[in-house]
């Protein structure tokens, strides 16, 4: 992790706002992501430039490009089958078949790094927009 580390940076805006965002989640009824990427030339990790929180998986997959990859965190609230209620807080890894490879290095090498930094407790990789529907199953919603 330490070359990660001093390859891609994060701002201390972008450091605040992971901690805050996990924090705040952490007791929604709503489910709420936001969208990460991060920039070629200074190779730091930030939040997507509109700065959308998003509250349904549906509007999430109409912002996702279809050609580059991006890191998606997500508290999603749900109960569980013996009816307790959980907010589980994951990374989703987007990563489109059609990104090309150099995409796919910057990102892959930034992975661990972004769930480390972000204190996420799970990774679910997705290859398209659709794929997020099978996300509340694979949480364990009833």
């Amino acid at each position: 992790m330490a070359s990660e580390a001093r390859m891609y940076t994060f701002s201390d805006e972008t450091k605040t706002h992971l901690r805050k965002f996990r924090l705040g989640t952490s007791r929604v009824n709503e489910p709420q992501a936001v969208i990460y990427l991060i920039d070629k030339q200074t190779k730091e990790i930030r939040q997507d430039d509109d700065k959308t929180v998003y509250k349904s998986l549906d509007e999430l997959a109409e912002d996702l490009p279809d050609h580059s990859p991006r890191f998606i965190l997500l508290s999603y609230p749900l109960t569980l089958p013996s009816g307790r209620m959980s907010v589980p807080y994951v990374m989703i890894y987007y990563m489109p078949t059609t990104c090309n490879s150099e995409q796919r290095m910057l990102y892959a090498g930034a992975k661990e790094l972004m769930r480390n930094t972000s204190e996420v407790t799970k990774i679910f990789d997705i290859e398209s927009p659709e794929d997020l529907e099978e996300i509340p199953s694979k949480l364990g919603a009833a």
